[in-house]
């Protein structure tokens, strides 16, 4: 089947992703087997396209996955509650618990929120990533914790939250913005004892793809509850407004696509890259419709979006592929990143694809 004979709307695309994946799992059985973002983007990719097109198949879907997960007494029957990364599946309580009123959602966003209020932290009170990754920050962790504090201090009242989450974005562009090129670099352990840890800076040596892609999808989340006047919020916005205007230099002009190594597509091993490409276009396109980046800006966002749609496949039962994904990647040197792996229709792939198609049915509006 040919993808150019296939004429849907962004929205259409973004159901096309969900019901791919559905097809392929029952939510019981979606990986890995516990409270995990892999599982988190995607269904909050889901979640989305259910407010955009009100099909109950997507509500019902995600509130299986979530009813398999959460025990009678709001307990979490498989969390590495020191990883940040099984924090973020927490944001799909909000829905839930708004929709039904069934305690079990509040009591266990009680128990995945406060956790970050005993977070093992650098000197500096940065969140170390994971337990066993002592004092290191990574871009992704904003994207874990930012968006779910946000939202539960707006629904429970506990504004110290915003203050904290804005702590933690403000210190890692603080420390991990490159000034000559505007980019993020992947990580930052201010002790320097890391493996990949510069000597003297404490840096990370590169600038992968979609871990800079989560810091501005994180912080977009947390503005949609963050009130207007908080003090961090102009020096968030110049963050989010200076990365965003920074990595448009970075997009392939052959594609649309962004590389894997965002800044060396110079280099012959290196390669485009669709869930970084996904998850910048839908906060350019997000930025725009919010007000924070001028209507301009669009045209990377659709020139990345027609370079992601350009690359799809399909597969003998007409579910669309999404491939050139790089599967789960930690910090490491540029070879490291070159040699990772590429998957289909991955989980967070799969979130980040359909996270840019719900965002860019909503910039068809935007006259640029």
């Amino acid at each position: 089947m040919s993808l150019r004979a296939i004429q849907l709307t962004p929205i259409q695309w973004a159901e096309k992703a969900c019901e791919a994946l559905m097809n392929k799992f029952e939510p019981e059985v979606l990986p890995p087997d516990r409270f995990h973002y892999h599982q988190g983007v995607f269904l909050s990719g889901m979640e989305k396209t259910w407010r955009q097109t009100g099909k109950d198949k997507f509500y019902t879907y995600i509130k299986r996955w979530v009813d398999s997960q959460i025990l009678a007494d709001g307990s979490i029957k498989k969390l590495n509650a020191d990883e940040l990364d099984d924090i973020q599946p927490g944001v799909l309580l909000f829905s839930l618990y708004e929709q039904t009123g069934d305690e079990r959602y509040r009591k266990a966003l009680h128990t995945l929120v406060p956790l970050l209020r005993t977070w093992r932290t650098n000197p500096s009170g940065g969140f170390w990533h994971k337990g066993y990754c002592q004092n290191q920050m990574w871009l992704d962790g904003l994207y874990m914790a930012g968006p779910i504090a946000a939202q539960f201090a707006k629904t429970f009242g506990h504004s110290e939250y915003f203050d904290m989450m804005a702590f933690q974005a403000i210190l890692m562009a603080r420390h991990t913005k490159d000034p000559v090129t505007g980019l993020l670099y992947h990580g930052w352990d201010e002790t320097k004892e890391a493996s990949w840890a510069d000597p003297v800076s404490g840096l990370a040596p590169e600038f992968w793809g979609r871990a800079i892609g989560w810091y501005p999808v994180a912080l977009l989340e947390m503005f949609e509850h963050y009130p207007e006047d908080h003090k961090d919020k102009p020096a968030l916005t110049a963050i989010l407004q200076d990365l965003l205007i920074a990595l448009t230099k970075y997009q392939d002009e052959a594609t649309g696509l962004w590389y894997q190594v965002v800044d060396k597509g110079d280099q012959p091993d290196n390669w485009l890259e669709n869930s970084c490409t996904a998850l910048y276009v839908h906060a350019i396109a997000k930025a725009v419709r919010l007000g924070y980046l001028d209507a301009a800006y669009l045209r990377y966002a659709w020139k990345g979006y027609q370079g992601v749609m350009d690359t799809l496949k399909f597969d003998d039962n007409g579910h669309v592929i999404i491939g050139q994904i790089c599967i789960g990647t930690g910090i490491g040197d540029y070879a490291h990143y070159i040699a990772r792996p590429t998957s289909e229709n991955d989980l967070h792939g799969a979130g980040a694809f359909i996270l840019m198609c719900v965002e860019m049915s909503q910039a068809q509006s935007i006259d640029a």
